[in-house]
């Protein structure tokens, strides 16, 4: 901003160096230009002014909900219709393949046990048979 009225100023300084004619219709004419520009840089300062005021405020509510956020969401718990709590993750499963290394989630009610899942990075099964499990 002071760069702003630095250049208003020095435009000043040099309509006075000239010592222009206010009488005349070209000095009155410059004199009048340097005072709406003087008013437009007070009220772009006075804006930039309640710009930052604004900034901070809504800086200072960003943080507020923030913090009300994690306080809120803190507990990963929640009452269903009986009002037993449960855990929201526990509709998925997390699973390593045992090939590779990739690890994936499973939805339990969508799984499937009679399906033979592959891994997508390695296409190894996923569960495979073991000894135990060909006898059954």
């Amino acid at each position: 901003m002071n760069n702003l009225s630095d250049r208003v100023s020095y435009l000043k300084g040099l309509a006075e160096g000239l010592k222009l004619d206010t009488e005349k219709s070209e000095g009155k004419l410059i004199e009048k230009i340097l005072e709406v520009l003087t008013d437009i840089t007070a009220e772009i300062a006075s804006i930039r002014n309640d710009h930052d005021d604004l900034s901070s405020y809504v800086e200072a509510i960003d943080n507020d909900l923030s913090d009300l956020e994690d306080t809120l969401l803190e507990d990963d718990d929640f009452d269903d219709e009986d009002g037993e709590d449960e855990q929201e993750d526990d509709s998925v499963v997390e699973y390593t393949c045992p090939h590779c290394g990739e690890e994936m989630t499973f939805e339990v009610d969508s799984f499937d046990f009679d399906e033979d899942y592959l891994c997508p990075n390695c296409h190894q099964p996923l569960f495979p048979e073991t000894p135990d499990d060909e006898e059954e």
